[in-house]
């Protein structure tokens, strides 16, 4: 049964929303107000007037601070730099609120660390939003890639969002394609080839940054980034090699829009039941900690 097979039964989720950039207008204000699973009950940012074009559109109330947007909701959703993530996210687990966050969940691995030990010790749900992940098409991918004896792959994650416009923002253009992209990709080619033992990094993640990859079966995979690159639409690709035929998955084929109703519905169902999904804040430890041995390299 998938996450859009059946009605919702429960009440609607209330979900506070930290973040009023282009991507919190894009998706999580808008995903997160379409419900049924979840309501959108208030923005706040550290601007707000954005706050307020932000919720408008449904609604949705404006927070004239954090304290008061956690005291209207339940769960809180981030849209922010990784750095303020967190920063906050830390405080709204010990507010007892479950945590949708994005990736990276911070900028380097002390902290967090520190995220994941709030929400351990706060016992909150949390769940990262990995976009490709909640796709029919990337489910199909993994479980197929999971059923083979692969011994290598080539993959790259490659967009031109740091040549300017929406994406191009300060953190990404000091930090570069390993924290914005490498989650992605890095999720992706442990999730098909088994738990990444030992990560290297050569090149410059502003610039370009290639990483191999040895995985706990054996394989070993390769993986280009870049968000410097003059390309049409953005792309992740993997290509699984071995002693069967090449599978390959390639989110320039993906409508995104098909992954959202997905992930709101199984970020309600974790919250309503208690219970954090594969995709969690450990999972995002998990993920830095590879970027950062990477670094290290």
């Amino acid at each position: 049964m998938t996450a859009t097979s059946h009605t919702w039964s429960h009440a609607p989720v209330r979900v506070g929303l930290v973040g009023a950039g282009p991507w919190a207008r894009a998706v999580h204000a808008r995903v997160l107000a379409a419900g049924p699973e979840t309501r959108l009950t208030s923005v706040w940012a550290r601007r707000p007037e954005a706050a307020r074009e932000t919720a408008a559109p449904y609604g949705a109330g404006v927070a004239a601070t954090f304290e008061e947007l956690l005291d209207g909701c339940e769960a809180v959703a981030f849209a922010v730099p990784p750095a303020v993530q967190a920063e906050f996210a830390p405080r709204a687990a010990k507010a007892g609120k479950a945590l949708l966050l994005e990736k990276p969940i911070a900028l380097d691995l002390p902290s967090a660390q520190r995220l994941v030990d709030a929400i351990d010790s706060a016992g909150v749900v949390s769940q990262l939003v990995l976009t490709n992940r909640y796709h029919p098409v990337t489910r199909q991918f993994l479980k197929a890639a999971q059923g083979l004896d692969s011994v290598g792959a080539r993959s790259c994650c490659l967009s031109g969002a740091f040549l300017g416009g929406d994406f191009a923002t300060p953190w990404r253009l000091e930090h570069g394609a390993l924290l914005d992209l490498g989650p992605h990709i890095l999720d992706l080619l442990d999730a098909a080839l088994g738990p990444v033992v030992r990560v290297r990094g050569s090149g410059d993640p502003r610039r370009w940054i290639e990483l191999t990859c040895e995985h706990a079966g054996g394989a070993v995979s390769q993986a280009s980034l870049s968000g410097s690159v003059d390309i049409e639409h953005g792309t992740t690709r993997i290509e699984l090699f071995g002693p069967h035929p090449e599978l390959a998955f390639d989110s320039g084929t993906l409508d995104h829009e098909e992954s959202w109703p997905v992930l709101r519905r199984e970020f309600a169902t974790a919250v309503r039941s208690g219970r954090s999904g594969e995709l969690d804040a450990r999972r995002g430890l998990y993920l830095q900690t590879l970027m950062t041995e990477a670094l290290k390299s």
